[in-house]
Formats: C-alpha cells, structure tokens, sequence
C-alpha cells in the first residue's frame, strides 16, 4: 500500500522537471549585451521544425554591434556583422548548459563552446580550443530591448 502512494507522489515531484526540460531554449531566448557592451545577439531555437527538436537548440545572430566592434570584424573579413549567427547549433544538455559553437568575429574563427545559464538574466558564454584545455568565457547580460 506504501508503494501505491510513494509512486504517484514521486511522479508528481518528476513532472516539473521533465515540463522544464521540454522548454529549455525558451529560458535562453531572447537578447543579450555581451560585457564590453559592444554586441547584442538575439538567441532563439533553431533546427528541425520539430517542437520537441527545436525546444533542445539555440542559435544566435547579433542584432546590433558598436562602430569598434564593426571596424574589429571587418579587419577580420567579416565585411557585415548585423544578421551574423555567432551561436551556431547548440544543444541541450541539461541543468541549463548547452554545447555548440561560437564563431568570434573579430578573430574570424570559430571554437567549441558552451553555454551556462547562471540565472535568468545572465549567460556564461565559453569558447575553447585544443579540446578544451584553453578557454575563455564571459558573462552575457539579458537586455529587454536591441540598443539604440
């Protein structure tokens, strides 16, 4: 009889957790100012036009980007930074950590990367080399609305 109702309560406990799992790229979508200030990327799912597909991805293009930060991509071939995707295919891979890649335009280069979703206005953005064993990261920072 214990099993009986230990087995109902254990789903009931489960079933916020798998609802969450089931819509994680929304809590990663939306705009986001890195720490200089000098781009913003909208991320949004992306893939498949699954919905269970696309709840498990993350893209993200910059929206808006500084005269430095245009002036630093242009240097390095890339000639046009607004629409650029700079989050490329990310995946989800639980407790709000997704692994892809990011393509750092005023180095022209793309690396391994994941992404760390600290809270719900802070993204810890990673990218590595040499399979892991030099990284850089930074705090990105939701912003309701693309910069004037």
């Amino acid at each position: 009889m214990r099993y009986a109702l230990l087995i109902p309560s254990l789903v009931a406990m489960a079933s916020p957790a798998f609802a969450r799992e089931g819509h994680v790229a929304a809590d990663a979508e939306g705009i986001w100012l890195n720490p200089k200030h000098t781009v913003a990327v909208h991320t949004d799912a992306c893939g498949p036009n699954s919905i269970q597909n696309r709840s498990q991805s993350l893209c993200g293009q910059i929206v808006w980007a500084s005269n430095q930060a245009r002036a630093d991509a242009r240097d390095s071939d890339v000639p046009r930074l607004l629409g650029t995707e700079i989050l490329e295919d990310y995946r989800f891979r639980g407790h709000g950590t997704w692994s892809g890649t990011v393509f750092v335009p005023d180095m022209g280069r793309h690396f391994a990367s994941e992404i760390d979703q600290l809270s719900p206005t802070q993204l810890r953005v990673k990218g590595c080399i040499l399979g892991g064993l030099l990284c850089k990261s930074q705090v990105w920072t939701r912003i309701g609305q693309v910069p004037a």
